[in-house]
This record gives C-alpha cells, structure tokens and sequence, in this order.
C-alpha cells in the first residue's frame, strides 16, 4: 500500500479539490480515497451535529461512501475516479484512535490518497504535498508542525516571501513549488512529479 497526503495551512484552500485532480490524473491507480475530519468540542463524531455526549463517547467513525451524486466530499472522491472512499470522523485530538478501524479498511489497497496534515503524526506517507494560498493568513498548528516534512507545495498564487508569521520562507523554499490556481487543471508539472516520485513507485507505509 501507498500512502500520498494532501495537507493544507488552512481550509477553503483547495485541499479536496487538489485530491480529485490527482484522481482524475491516475485514473488507472484505482485509488482509495480518504477524507478526514475532525470536530471541535460539542460536535459529534458519528453525525457531525452537535451533541452531548461524554468525552469517551463517539470519539471516531469510519463509513465508506457510495453515492455518486457529487454533493459531499467523499462523493466527489468516486465521481473523479476513485475506487473507493471513505470518511473517518474524530473528536478533535482523538484520530489515533480511529487507526485501528482505518487500517482495516485499507487492507488490500493498492493507493491511498488523503486530505490531512494530522495523520503526519501517526503515518510516514510515501508522498507528502501541503496546498498554500498566501491570501488566507491563517497558518494551522498542525500545517506548522509538519511543512518541514512536506515533499512540495502547491501555490494557489504566487508570493516573494512567505507572508505567514513564524513561518520561515527557509522550510518552504527549498521544495519543489508547483503553481495551481483553484479552477485550473492539474499542471503537467505536477502531474509528472507525482508520476516519478509515486505512481511508478513501490513504497508501503501505513
């Protein structure tokens, strides 16, 4: 099995929409694809609405989508192409625990494709790409704790510096740096890069 994540700084910054690209692009890797999401305090992890259940309650759930009608994520994930896809939801903090649960439903897959930087902590992914958008000046705890491990970055727009406090331009800059505005398709550079460096290759880490 090999494992490609998609991170992000921020949300609304294209992170899914960079996982259906890469889906659309490999339509012959037969992807498994994977959103993860995890709730604030008072949210519930089973159905995503608030809740007032224990703090050892509901901590995680696991579904595998099968609509095709494009209106969630996860749906988005098969109509690109994906094999199949899955939605893993947890209690802010607790995806650990959800592991157990997701490494079942993995077995046998061939490539794996999922949008999170916090799985950095649990993981080592074969492939590691973090979407930057300069205009969003929102830089999350989990992005910073692992924009050094990342592979390459896709820019949503050009900078000159980085324009993100604490963020030194010294981790970014010696990546590979791909430019995609929302809308646009899948640069070819990009495309290639992911080819090389794992489509083509043979590396399990899950």
């Amino acid at each position: 099995m090999k494992l490609l994540l998609i991170g992000g700084h921020t949300r609304n910054i294209g992170k899914t929409a960079l996982v259906v690209d890469i889906i659309r692009a490999f339509p012959d890797a037969q992807w498994t694809a994977v959103k993860i999401t995890q709730y604030g305090h008072g949210v519930c992890s089973i159905n995503g609405e608030s809740c007032g259940c224990a703090p050892d309650q509901h901590s995680f759930s696991v579904d595998e989508e099968s609509s095709r009608d494009n209106r969630t994520d996860t749906s988005r994930f098969l109509v690109a192409g994906a094999a199949r896809s899955l939605w893993v939801r947890t209690k802010q903090g607790r995806l650990a625990e959800a592991m157990p649960i997701l490494r079942d439903a993995l077995q046998g897959a061939g490539n794996v494709i999922v949008e999170s930087n916090s799985l950095m902590s649990l993981v080592q992914p074969a492939l590691y790409i973090v979407v930057l958008d300069p205009s969003h000046a929102d830089f999350k705890a989990s992005a910073k704790q692992y924009i050094d491990r990342a592979d390459a970055v896709i820019l949503r727009r050009p900078y000159a510096a980085a324009p993100w406090p604490g963020i030194s331009e010294g981790l970014i800059a010696p990546k590979p740096r791909f430019e995609q505005r929302l809308g646009e398709i899948l640069p070819a550079d990009l495309a290639a890069f992911i080819g090389e460096r794992f489509v083509r290759q043979d590396v399990a880490h899950l």
